[in-house]
């Protein structure tokens, strides 16, 4: 004779996440960053009372520290336009090659203007060198 041990009946079932993202607003991103900063270790209860993670409540935060999360950002997306022109070293600073000249080909070369100057960069650019380019041109 076998001995088994029957499986307990499930009574209950709770979905926790349905896979589905939320869109928020502006603003509730702004209050619920505000919210995470009104006292000690807040981070994470106000993440789980707002139904988002704490890893999306910390780039939040690191966005509105950085002046990225309020009404004036700047767009992510900007006018492109683009020509067949052979490309050439920047109008305003001398760039300095991303791969020697024999392994680097003429495709790809990306030009953009802002504030009155040209940049060029191959498609080997180093992303976080042209962000910061970019950023201080913005400036200007």
């Amino acid at each position: 004779m076998t001995d088994y041990m029957p499986m307990p009946k499930v009574s209950r079932l709770e979905v926790v996440s349905t896979g589905a993202r939320r869109r928020w607003t502006l603003e509730e991103e702004q209050r619920i960053v505000a919210e995470s900063y009104s006292g000690p270790r807040l981070v994470s209860v106000t993440a789980r009372r707002n139904g988002l993670s704490t890893s999306q409540l910390f780039t939040w935060r690191r966005l509105a520290r950085d002046g990225r999360l309020a009404e004036d950002a700047v767009p992510a997306l900007v006018p492109v336009e683009i020509t067949s022109t052979p490309a050439s070293a920047s109008t305003c600073a001398p760039q300095v090659p991303s791969s020697p000249p024999a392994q680097r080909a003429r495709v790809g070369i990306i030009e953009i203007e802002l504030g009155g100057c040209r940049v060029r960069v191959d498609r080997d650019v180093d992303t976080e060198a042209l962000q910061r380019v970019l950023e201080l041109l913005r400036r200007r």
